[in-house]
């Protein structure tokens, strides 16, 4: 799975659980500041987001996470961490 794969899915849960314009989903965009995505709405994400990584996520592995890239990057990392030790 690509960076840009990723990207294309964070769009689309963000579009369909947050309602949020795909126009304002960029890879700078801040989660709080431009998305309004709070804690709680991050812990929604997480668990939508898991299906792609096909195992438990930790929360601590998006404590930095600010951007949306930051979430691709995150993911990216995990993804290619289970496909090393598969």
């Amino acid at each position: 799975m690509t960076k840009d794969d990723i990207f294309a899915r964070i769009v689309a849960i963000l579009q369909e659980t947050f309602d949020i314009e795909a126009s304002r989903i960029t890879p700078e965009a801040k989660l709080y500041d431009d998305l309004d995505i709070d804690s709680i709405d991050a812990v929604d994400l997480i668990v939508q987001l898991k299906p792609l990584v096909g195992k438990r996520l930790q929360p601590e592995a998006f404590k930095s996470v600010r951007t949306v890239q930051d979430v691709v990057d995150a993911l990216f990392g995990l993804v290619n961490d289970t496909a090393a030790h598969a």
